[in-house]
């Protein structure tokens, strides 16, 4: 199969309304196996459960900036979006995280071994549909997506690591999120721009808007535990406080001051406490402009891609919304 399939009708560019409901429709039109359901309800359950489908729309997006046909790029999209949950199934178990997107966590609605064989099951299906590029794309796409895989697995056991250490620095911090979040960003945008058939320049442009964005992403991601709104966040509002995470906020704040003495209190004493700890600091001051300096630094990034403006549209009002979200 070559990427010059022809099943959907050309257009000049399609809405984000147009790209949901094809990202939803592929979601929903998802097979699974009937031999045992119980491994697989969680999935639908994982799946079905929203989320804001930022990964399958990139890759869309970066497609379709080059191409007409976004077609050729949907089974891989959706391969990445599987692919990105089962990373949430699998990272809740190890945070014990008791909810996720305003629901019980896999683990908590069936259990540990459950949720662990389910998300196995997920990553097999997110190769599946990532197999399912056209012929002429599917080395450097395979190539790109298991390159990440790893990565991703690099930044999530330094995540880890980091809890056990109170040396990490700004610039560990950073690389820990870039590649527990960022890379997979940047795949999506990059795989979207092969697919599409871009020059390889506009490729790796788009890859570093990814990387960019991901960053501010996670970085907002930090700040909105601390203050986000607990109705829109989906997860508790000071979750991070209260296992004592490694955040850019705690990291900023304790190069500055001696975090205050918490013992005894409850955990919302502690949230709050922790949160003075970082206004007094200027820590939350310094996340909200380094989020800024990100979001500048991706905008910079699309500004010299070598598409017209206009084509451009979608993917900066996209930028715009995840660094100021409050979800």
């Amino acid at each position: 199969m070559s990427c010059k399939g022809n099943l959907l009708t050309f257009k000049n560019m399609y809405s984000q309304a147009e790209l949901s409901k094809i990202i939803q429709d592929g979601i929903e039109a998802i097979e699974y196996s009937n031999n045992a359901p119980r491994l697989f309800d969680p999935v639908r359950y994982t799946l079905e459960s929203g989320g804001k489908r930022v990964r399958p729309t990139l890759v869309l997006m970066a497609t379709n900036l080059f191409a007409d046909d976004i077609t050729p790029a949907i089974a891989p999209a959706l391969g990445l979006e599987i692919y990105h949950n089962f990373t949430l199934l699998h990272d809740d178990v190890m945070d014990k995280a008791p909810d996720r997107r305003g629901r019980p966590t896999v683990h908590v609605k069936w259990n540990d071994n459950t949720a662990i064989l389910s998300g196995d099951a997920m990553l097999s299906m997110a190769f599946e549909h990532i197999c399912k590029t056209c012929d002429d794309k599917l080395r450097p796409i395979l190539d790109l997506f298991t390159r990440t895989t790893i990565e991703i697995g690099e930044g999530q056991q330094l995540d880890m690591e980091f809890e056990t250490r109170n040396d990490v620095t700004e610039e560990e911090y950073i690389e820990m999120i870039r590649l527990k979040t960022s890379v997979l960003l940047g795949c999506a945008l990059k795989m979207g721009a092969i697919i599409g058939n871009a020059p390889e320049s506009d490729s790796e442009i788009l890859y570093r808007f990814g990387i960019n964005i991901g960053l501010a992403f996670q970085l907002q991601d930090d700040w909105l535990d601390c203050w986000g709104d607990p109705k829109t966040f989906g997860k508790r509002i000071g979750g991070d406080i209260l296992c004592d995470k490694k955040t850019y906020l705690r990291i900023t704040a304790e190069r500055r001051a001696q975090i205050p003495e918490c013992a005894g209190m409850s955990e919302q004493e502690k949230i709050d406490a922790i949160k003075a700890f970082y206004i007094e600091t200027k820590a939350e001051e310094m996340c909200r402009k380094k989020i800024a300096y990100y979001h500048n630094k991706a905008m910079q990034d699309l500004s010299a891609i070598s598409v017209a403006d206009e084509r451009l549209t979608l993917l900066k009002a996209l930028a715009s919304k995840l660094e100021n979200r409050n979800i």
